[in-house]
């Protein structure tokens, strides 16, 4: 049985009803309302009236005097005359002075200013109101008047980006092969489904990326449709979210509804973890808050239209382990695509795409820059060469250079130069000893990666210097138990020089403090490289794509035996780098005067004074 819902009144009735009903009140309770006629009389009555003490009240004006009668049942209106025992005389009749005797308008004056004007007032609001909410929600009248609610409340406020032969496609998006290999099935899919019908063979409902941020998960969903050449609904996961509970199921079913329309085409949902957490029945509002009354309808969405509807589910999150169960099982998001951080090929390529942009020189070696790059996402890549450009002009030339390009990944990386930090001379010579402390102690061990730059001009981010080290072949994936040891070696090196020469320490080495701690913790806690542990997990990692949440999964007592291993550790690699320090104090002074001369020194010069003796490779001690 069909259901015949009673068809509601648009707005615009009940507006002109509304109106209807004032303009009666106007015209029937306006007479009702009329004040007393003022009466004018001569200057003699109101003598007679004051000597017979007939007057009630009285005001007197600049250019009239208004008065009543002692019953107050009359205003009389006289002019004013050169008079001056008029006050004395009307206070010894009994006269009480006010200042609050109206003066009659004329009614239809009083009705214009009354009425009149606050209703064309309000017309006028009343359209402005309209206008706005029609440019906000898209120019649809039914938004207004119709469905959607009033102003478009429960209205999905998809951005749609029609069919496009020149929008985005694969080949703008770099540095993510495998990702675009996944998806490209689905624009096979959308560009023939009869092969795939014929066959028996449904497409994903829904798939899911997943990534770092700024990887280019909203890109490649971007690409997948200009390469279909299909129409384009984005929306981001916190969109659905209203303020009144219910409306965020109302848009997720106008969102399907005009996919359905519009199909074959794409629906994007960004951030999806906004309303696809798990669900607790445990909810401080029992279970039904407005967020899980807008999962609960986007399951039942994703369920109510088959795999060959022409409509695929794209979704994007740097939290998939937040996501609800019910929304990642097969038969929803049938398929997850990890949108990683870039290779160095895949850096490289990045960097080329988003050069095209600008005007380089011949000479920029993108490899390189990649290579200082590791770890970038493709939105930083992005960033460097912005700024590139940027420093170019700065500089006043009409092409970004390769030293344009390597300034401006440490830019990305450390901060603009403080042009107005001036360091004393004791300062910049204990920071010039701490980042040769640095570089010394990475360039006398096996498993370092080669020092790329040294300065100690102060950043923006806080450095008052930094040692850059690049690996050689750019990809690094794995490390071994002597690289992670020599990498905490390294970052006790600057704490390491200042012992050695200075006999004293600094608040220099907080940061370098804080990454080897960390490193040691996660060598004994998550990577099993502990002879008292073993291969045993004792912390939980989540939000891996976003910085990684560690928390400990172990007793107190084992939390103290690991608080006192990550000391004894990072200790031992603290002496390795003072034996090496002290056993090279030679070359560390005369690299630090280097470097305090001329405040940045390259890889290539650091090498040169080192290579001037034989290298020292001291024995890795055990764990």
């Amino acid at each position: 049985m069909n259901e015949v819902k009673t068809p509601k009144k648009p707005f615009v009735i009940l507006y002109i009803i509304a109106m209807i009903v004032i303009l009666g009140i106007n015209f029937v309770v306006m007479p009702l309302m009329n004040r007393r006629a003022i009466k004018k009389v001569d200057y003699g009555t109101f003598m007679q009236m004051t000597q017979e003490q007939q007057i009630g009240e009285v005001e007197i004006r600049s250019n009239k005097i208004l008065f009543t009668d002692k019953e107050e049942t009359q205003i009389y209106e006289t002019g004013l005359m050169e008079d001056a025992n008029l006050v004395q005389r009307l206070y010894d009749s009994g006269a009480a002075f006010s200042s609050q005797i109206i003066e009659q308008e004329s009614p239809f004056i009083s009705f214009l200013i009354s009425w009149v004007l606050p209703i064309l007032i309000f017309m006028y609001l009343g359209r402005v109101m309209r206008s706005r909410m029609m440019k906000q929600f898209g120019g649809d009248d039914s938004m207004m008047f119709g469905g959607g609610g009033f102003g478009g409340i429960g209205k999905s406020n998809a951005k749609v980006y029609v069919k496009s032969s020149d929008g985005i496609k694969f080949d703008d998006v770099a540095g993510e092969e495998e990702a675009k290999e996944n998806l490209a099935e689905i624009v096979s899919y959308l560009h023939d489904p009869s092969k795939y019908q014929e066959i028996g063979a449904s497409m994903p409902k829904g798939v899911l990326l997943v990534g770092p941020p700024g990887t280019g998960k909203t890109m490649l969903a971007k690409a997948v449709a200009g390469e279909a050449n299909v129409p384009f609904f984005s929306m981001s996961g916190s969109e659905f979210v209203e303020m009144f509970v219910g409306m965020g199921a109302s848009k997720v079913r106008d969102l399907f509804k005009q996919a359905k329309e519009k199909a074959p085409c794409i629906v994007f949902i960004d951030e999806i973890d906004a309303i696809g957490q798990k669900r607790s029945a445990g909810s401080q509002y029992g279970g039904n808050d407005e967020r899980e009354q807008t999962l609960n309808q986007l399951l039942t969405e994703m369920d109510g239209f088959g795999g060959n509807t022409g409509v695929i589910i794209l979704a994007a999150t740097n939290r998939p382990e937040s996501l609800d169960p019910a929304l990642t099982r097969p038969g929803r998001f049938d398929r997850r695509v990890p949108v990683e951080l870039p290779d160095l090929q895949g850096r490289v390529d990045i960097l080329k795409v988003h050069a095209k942009k600008i005007k380089i020189t011949d000479n920029v070696d993108f490899n390189k820059i990649a290579r200082m790059a590791a770890g970038a996402s493709g939105a930083e890549l992005a960033n460097v060469i912005n700024e590139a450009a940027l420093r170019a002009v700065r500089n006043g030339r009409k092409a970004a250079t390769q030293e344009d390009m390597e300034e401006s990944i440490e830019v990305v990386i450390a901060g603009y130069q403080k042009k107005n930090a001036i360091l004393s001379d004791k300062e910049k010579k204990i920071v010039s000893y701490h980042e040769v402390g640095h570089a010394l102690v990475a360039a006398m061990q096996k498993h370092s990666a080669p020092v790329q730059k040294i300065t100690i001009i102060p950043r923006t981010s806080g450095a008052l210097g930094y040692t850059m080290q690049v690996e050689e072949e750019g990809n690094h994936y794995l490390m071994s138990k002597e690289e992670l040891l020599d990498e905490i070696a390294t970052l006790t090196g600057g704490r390491a020089a200042e012992e050695v020469v200075f006999g004293t320490v600094s608040t220099g080495a907080s940061n370098d403090i804080e990454k080897a701690t960390r490193l040691a913790r996660q060598m004994i806690t998550r990577y099993g490289m502990s002879q008292n542990f073993g291969m045993v997990a004792l912390e939980n990692v989540t939000n891996a794509y976003l910085g990684g949440d560690a928390s400990l999964d172990c007793s107190e007592e084992t939390q103290t035996m690991i608080d006192k291993e990550v000391v004894e550790l990072v200790e031992s690699m603290h002496q390795r780098a003072l034996k090496i320090l002290r056993e090279n104090r030679n070359r560390l002074d005369e690299i630090a005067e280097f470097l305090y001369e001329k405040e940045t020194i390259t890889g290539d010069e650091f090498m040169e004074i080192l290579n001037r003796r034989p290298k020292y490779a001291p024995p890795l001690p055990e764990l």
